[in-house]
């Protein structure tokens, strides 16, 4: 293994009706999703973040600002899509990826392995997915919205 670096990614939206629910590129039932410029994927945002801190690139907002008409509506494959091409076009590969999601609902332990899957075939690379909540503290324990954390090893050339 040559160089490596790791990279942290913080990311968080509210619940907002009409829109579906994606985490981690996944639709998971729930009467509300999270409100964003794109699709407000949490994990998917913290997992980018994480990815360009990594490499030394710029935050998700620079790279995807929410004012570019161009990213309304994006889905968070989508966005990881392009992190992923900017780190292949540089030489880098991902290691593996680790994400927690914080939320008092949707229960997502049914969603877990579809997330892990998902991502880590996205990503080239192990991405797990762990869920916990804040016991009612906060606005993710008021059930006003979702976080995420994300943590990512990239290997430089």
């Amino acid at each position: 293994m040559g160089v490596t670096r790791v990279g942290l990614g913080v990311d968080a939206h509210r619940f907002a009706a009409g829109r579906p629910l994606m985490l981690g590129t996944v639709h998971v039932e729930h009467p509300e999703g999270l409100a964003g410029h794109s699709d407000g994927d949490v994990v998917a945002h913290a997992l980018c973040d994480a990815l360009l801190a990594a490499s030394g690139g710029p935050d998700i907002g620079a790279l995807f600002p929410s004012g570019d008409p161009e990213w309304v509506g994006a889905s968070g494959a989508r966005l990881l899509g392009v992190v992923m091409g900017r780190l292949r076009e540089s030489g880098m590969r991902v290691v593996n990826a680790h994400a927690v999601v914080v939320c008092e609902r949707p229960r997502l332990a049914p969603y877990r392995l579809a997330m892990e899957a998902a991502l880590s075939a996205l990503l080239d690379a192990p991405v797990s997915v762990h869920a916990t909540t804040t016991d009612g503290m906060g606005f993710t324990g008021r059930g006003e919205g979702a976080a995420c954390q994300a943590v990512a090893l990239v290997e430089l050339p």
